[in-house]
């Protein structure tokens, strides 16, 4: 007789993600809501000196660092920067030039974005864009808790903002 194998299935997840800054640069923070078999969790956090785009990427690295098996991921965020650079590929053409753009000038934020790799690879995921501060609720709580961050004392340094 033999014996079966059957792999688990994968658990669904649904991220909700904001960032923000205080100025740009400036202090900036970012907020991720996740959602799993009807367990919530909120996380948040900041950085004394960044730009926007980078807290709206911590954001999701951030969340989908949490996922401790592999999971099958709806990510909604309000950054066209990191849907656009995921579903449409953008990521994918800085990966095969050497980390140029499209205007061949180094890509930003390639330790954010080498960070985000081996979480794509890990998950499957599915970057939905949703319109900021139009009352979409999870995006709204997502904000508070990406603004809250970024007024925070004692922010960490961001090690890989230039500035």
């Amino acid at each position: 007789m033999t014996e079966e194998t059957t792999t688990p299935p994968r658990k669904t997840v649904m991220i909700h993600t904001d960032g923000a800054c205080l100025g740009n640069p400036g202090p900036g923070g970012y907020g991720a809501v996740l959602d799993c078999d009807g367990e919530r969790r909120e996380i948040s956090g900041g950085r004394k000196l960044t730009t926007n785009n980078r807290m709206e990427l911590l954001a999701c690295i951030e969340a989908l660092e949490l996922l401790t098996d592999p999971c099958d991921v709806s990510l909604v965020t309000d950054s066209r920067y990191v849907h656009d650079a995921i579903e449409k590929r953008w990521l994918a053409s800085w990966i095969k030039k050497g980390w140029v753009n499209s205007e061949r000038k180094p890509v930003k934020n390639q330790d954010l974005w080498r960070r985000m790799i081996p979480l794509l690879s890990r998950h499957k995921i599915k970057f939905n864009w949703v319109r900021g501060h139009t009352g979409h609720p999870e995006n709204e709580r997502c904000d508070v808790l990406a603004r809250n961050a970024a007024n925070t004392r004692g922010l960490p340094v961001d090690e890989g903002y230039p500035g």
